[in-house]
C-alpha cells in the first residue's frame, strides 16, 4: 500500500494515514548470514589442523567441501575469525597505531617455575546462531588457566576483566601476549605496569612465540567446543566453565609428567 515515489504524499504522511510506524516503511531485511556462520565453523576446525592455510588455500579447500566461494569472502571471514596463515610476513598483527609495542622477552629464557611467565590470547568460539570470542590467561610453566572471559565483541573490556581476575591471586614476572590492540592498549598494559610486571609481546609472523596457549585452544576446541552446538552465550559460558575446571584439576598432561596443571601450579608436583 505504500508508494515511495508518490508525487503528492511523502512516505512519512502515507505511514501516518495508514497508522504505520515510519520504521516499517524504511525497514530493509538483514542479509542472511547462515552460510557465513557455517563457513566460519568449517574454517575454524580446518585451521586447527592446517594453520598454514591462507586465503587461496582456504578458498580451494572450501570448494572441495562443496562451497565455491571467492577470495574476497574468504578473506573477510578470516578477518572475522582473527586467523591468518602462519608464515613470516609484514604487518601480521595490527595494533592501534598509538599503542606502544613491547619487545619479546622469552627468547632462550629458561622457564622453571610457576608465575614466572603468564600469557594471554583470544580465540573464536562458534555457536548455533552467531559466534563469540574467548580470552584466557594461562601460567606458561604449569599450563594452569588462571582466568577466562567470553564476549560477543572484540573490545578490550573482557580481556581487562580476565587480567584483573588473574592478578587478584598474584602477579608473574613476565606477561606475554601478541600485538593485538586488546593487549597493547593503555588500560591493559597500565595494569601490568602498576603490578610491576615486565611486558613481552610476540614478534610479527611468529605465532609459535605463544605456543602453549595455542595448544590450549586446540584442546578446548577438540575436547569441548566442537562436540557441542552452543545455542547462545549463556550455554557457552556454562559449558566452558565446566571444561576449564576439568582442564585445571583433572586433565593430566604428558608434558607435566602426567600431573594436572593445578598440582604443578600449586607446587604439589613437578614436571
Amino acid at each position: 500500500m505504500l508508494e515511495p515515489n508518490h508525487t503528492a504524499l511523502p512516505l512519512a504522511r502515507q505511514c501516518a494515514l495508514l497508522g504505520l510506524p515510519r520504521s516499517t516503511a524504511y525497514y530493509r531485511p538483514h542479509r542472511d548470514n547462515t552460510l557465513d556462520l557455517e563457513l566460519m565453523r568449517l574454517m575454524d576446525e580446518q585451521y586447527i589442523r592446517t594453520p598454514f592455510y591462507g586465503v587461496r588455500r582456504f578458498s580451494g579447500w572450501l570448494c572441495d567441501q562443496g562451497y565455491p566461494v571467492g577470495f574476497k569472502r574468504v578473506r573477510r571471514l578470516m578477518r572475522t575469525l582473527g586467523i591468518e596463515a602462519i608464515y613470516p610476513k609484514p604487518r601480521l598483527s595490527r595494533p592501534a597505531p598509538e599503542h606502544r609495542i613491547y619487545p619479546y622477552l622469552l627468547r632462550e629464557l629458561q622457564i622453571g617455575h610457576p608465575n614466572q611467565v603468564w600469557c594471554a590470547d583470544i580465540t573464536y568460539i562458534p555457536m548455533w546462531r552467531g559466534f563469540a570470542y574467548l580470552v584466557a590467561v594461562m601460567d606458561w610453566f604449569s599450563r594452569y588457566v588462571l582466568s577466562w572471559r567470553l564476549s560477543n565483541t572484540l573490545d578490550a573490556a573482557f580481556c581487562i576483566d580476565a587480567l584483573d581476575e588473574a592478578l587478584e591471586a598474584g602477579a608473574p614476572q613476565i606477561f606475554n601476549t601478541d600485538q593485538g590492540s586488546q593487549f597493547t592498549g593503555h588500560d591493559f598494559t597500565g595494569r601490568l605496569e602498576q603490578a610491576e610486571v615486565r611486558i613481552s609481546m610476540d614478534g610479527r609472523g611468529r605465532c609459535f612465540d605463544n605456543i602453549f596457549i595455542e595448544r590450549l585452544w586446540r584442546s578446548v576446541k577438540y575436547e569441548e567446543v566442537y562436540l557441542y552446538d552452543y545455542t547462545d552465550l549463556h550455554e557457552a559460558e556454562g559449558r566452558l566453565g565446566r571444561y576449564f575446571d576439568f582442564y585445571n584439576h583433572e586433565r593430566r598432561h604428558q608434558g607435566l609428567g602426567r600431573a594436572t596443571p593445578y598440582l604443578v601450579h600449586a607446587g604439589g608436583a613437578s614436571c
